[in-house]
């Protein structure tokens, strides 16, 4: 979850709509490594510093574990190839609020307290 400018970075998914940039870690990557890697291959943006501040398990079917992280953008590519989504999308928390789009990611109820999270500590790690 990166917050700079008062604007949350998110990425329009094709399928799923907009969301925080995450995935998967590959065979052999960290978590942070992951973190950094999707940020940059969703959004274009580079980040570093990446901590670790949440886990949770979302109880689906299969349940599944999320790791939230922050992180310093260090650059923001402008030109990049689009993978599996439609790029960078910065929103204020109003906009974020107001987003029908939002991926089911994102309807969770522990999302609604990882803001509140990143707001109380301005974003940093």
């Amino acid at each position: 979850m990166i917050k700079h400018d008062n604007h949350w970075l998110l990425t329009k998914h094709r399928i799923r709509g907009m969301e925080f940039p995450g995935g998967k870690a590959e065979p052999g990557e960290t978590i942070e490594q992951a973190a950094i890697r999707e940020t940059m291959e969703e959004t274009g943006v580079t980040i570093d510093n990446v901590h670790s501040f949440a886990e949770y398990v979302v109880f689906t079917d299969p349940p599944f574990c999320k790791a939230v992280f922050t992180g310093d953008i260090i650059h923001v590519k402008k030109d990049f190839t689009l993978m599996e989504t439609e790029g960078a999308v910065w929103m204020t928390d109003a906009e974020l609020d107001a987003c029908t789009e939002l991926s089911f990611h994102m309807k969770d109820r522990g999302m609604g307290e990882l803001r509140k999270w990143v707001e109380a500590n301005d974003g940093t790690n």
